[in-house]
């Protein structure tokens, strides 16, 4: 019976440890994210070590956007969780909404957005996302726009829109009307 207590008691501090490792390193900035600038009001984030244990990969988990919020909210909260961060190195960044995993970025693109955040023209850095966007299956989710500015930004920021309505949007207006 002293073995199954120990075993327990193991068990139960090995979960434990996990669970504050991913507070700790990863959901604590997001904390402090989502409390320093009021535009973030609404937004809820869990991020978290994929599969709670893996650290070069992190779930980006949106769990909540009020009717208040618009797209922009939402990515700049990333944004700023990704300043946050800039200092870690990670090989994925999944970005999922309510649990569920929808596309990721590559983590050595996720930490330029932490490092060129407020700094870099947040059109150009919004538009761009996109393109950085990958599929679950390793495929890029949208093009790399080529020629005229003009028809290259129209097109950019049609993917940001489709990339908003694919990662969370849908799925919020669905879960609006049952």
């Amino acid at each position: 019976m002293k073995k199954v207590y120990t075993a327990i008691i193991l068990i139960v501090l090995l979960c434990g440890g996990v669970l504050s490792a991913n507070y700790i390193f990863l959901q604590r900035h997001m904390n402090e994210v989502l409390k320093e600038d009021p535009r973030n009001d609404g937004i809820s984030v869990w991020v978290y070590y994929k599969w709670f244990v893996n650290s070069s990969e992190i779930n980006y988990d949106l769990r909540s956007v009020s009717a208040e919020n618009s797209s922009l909210d939402v990515s700049r909260v990333m944004l700023q969780f990704a300043e946050k961060v800039k200092d870690y190195d990670f090989s994925k960044v999944y970005l999922s909404y309510r649990g569920k995993d929808k596309f990721y970025l590559k983590g050595e693109y996720f930490k330029t957005l932490g490092q060129e955040y407020g700094i870099q023209n947040p059109v150009y850095t919004l538009r761009t996302i996109p393109e950085n966007v990958y599929m679950l299956n390793g495929e890029r989710a949208y093009s790399v726009w080529e020629g005229g500015l003009l028809g290259v930004m129209g097109k950019q920021m049609e993917d940001l829109s489709d990339f908003s309505k694919a990662w969370y949007l849908d799925d919020f207006i669905k879960s609006m009307s049952d």
